[in-house]
């Protein structure tokens, strides 16, 4: 494989390989970020990885793909600064949260995004998105991060959606504003900033 060291093959573009890349950041871990535009499957991933997909990491003889996986990876590879708690029960809750995000927003994110979706199910998920995000606003009072003194995967895994909000046709309203003043803490963190393809700059 002529990749040599840590790289990470990367839709610029899709939300689970920023969620990697948010991840390598907050760790300060020097990876080599392969850009692979969605439809593109160069010769490299495909040899990583059979399905071609992205986010793909490979570490050495290591290629893992699945964006769970790689985050759980890293976190145990690169385990300072720690992105889960230390005590079982809190890094559940962590894990608990990371899959309520997936199937709650995550998912919502998917359907808009998939052209291949009828119109009006777009239209659906976007209107759910919206009201579910805005219901959800007041649990980001109180802590500087979701549900947590510290960040952790769980804001990994947000911080790439809400990004995409105004790609998505989403517009929180005022009512949402713990959940907008967490968003404007999050997104001015160097890390975030660092994390960003050009794609994504362009999406704000």
């Amino acid at each position: 494989m002529a990749v040599n060291r840590l790289a990470c093959f990367s839709d610029p573009a899709d939300h689970y390989s920023h969620r990697v890349r948010l991840v390598l950041a907050e760790k300060s871990v020097a990876a080599q970020i392969i850009d692979v535009p969605a439809g593109v499957r160069p010769a490299e991933l495909l040899e990583a990885n059979p399905y071609g997909e992205v986010p793909t990491l490979v570490d050495r003889d290591l290629a893992l793909f699945e964006p769970t996986v790689l985050l759980e990876y890293l976190e145990e590879r690169y385990p300072h600064p720690a992105l889960l708690p230390t005590y079982p029960l809190a890094r559940a809750n962590v894990r608990l949260l990371m899959h309520r995000i997936q199937r709650d927003w995550c998912a919502k994110a998917d359907t808009i995004l998939d052209p291949r979706q009828d119109g009006e199910v777009r239209e659906r998920a976007r209107q759910t998105l919206g009201e579910s995000l805005t219901d959800s606003a007041p649990v980001f009072a109180g802590k500087p991060f979701f549900l947590s003194d510290e960040a952790t995967l769980a804001d990994c895994c947000l911080l790439p959606v809400l990004w995409r909000l105004p790609l998505l046709g989403v517009e929180l309203s005022r009512a949402a504003k713990p959940l907008l003043d967490y968003m404007e803490r999050s997104f001015a963190r160097p890390a975030f900033q660092a994390s960003l393809s050009s794609q994504e700059r362009d999406m704000r």
